[in-house]
């Protein structure tokens, strides 16, 4: 009896449809939650970017009474994180500690040969000079924003650590 059911089971092709969905599904879905993480993560890199081009366009703007790194920092912490009701800054998901504000002197003398003096500190930074002899001088101001996305289902098995992905974004002008 059972020999008899067997052969006919195996001929109806009734429920294949139904398995090679099963099969598909958990693919399907995996790679629709990939898509939604990476946009998320996405969307996260340009609001740091559009906070940092933002800072630096207020910076060319005024610097208030408050100094260049204070008017770059809470105007990049308010682009991120958005604003209160009442308007003052929004204190997450980036504090002041993901800010940081760099200077950069090049100075190029005739040989072509150019050095480069970086420093987080304006009052050190401006007390900078190039060389005699230097026929070529310019002075950058950037900001860096950095986060750390956590992913909704982070892939373990890639090499990347639990704890997070680390995005940023950079931009900067020059000075002088």
């Amino acid at each position: 009896m059972i020999r008899q059911l067997f052969p006919s089971m195996a001929a109806d092709k009734r429920g294949a449809v139904i398995i090679e969905l099963a099969m598909v599904a958990p693919v399907f879905a995996l790679m629709a939650i990939g898509v939604v993480d990476l946009s998320n993560a996405y969307s996260r890199k340009l609001a740091l970017e559009q906070g940092a081009q933002r800072a630096i366009e207020k910076i060319q703007q005024t610097t208030d009474y408050k100094t260049v790194e204070q008017t770059l920092t809470s105007e990049a912490l308010c682009q991120v994180n958005g604003t209160n009701s009442d308007g003052t800054c929004k204190s997450y998901p980036i504090t002041a500690s993901n800010v940081s504000v760099s200077y950069r002197l090049e100075c190029s003398d005739s040989g072509g040969t150019m050095t480069t003096q970086t420093n987080t500190d304006d009052v050190v930074f401006n007390a900078y000079v190039c060389a005699p002899g230097t026929v070529k001088e310019a002075r950058y101001i950037q900001i860096a924003l950095t986060d750390n996305y956590q992913a909704m289902f982070p892939v373990h098995f890639s090499g990347f650590s639990s704890g997070g992905y680390p995005i940023s974004a950079t931009a900067g002008m020059r000075t002088k």
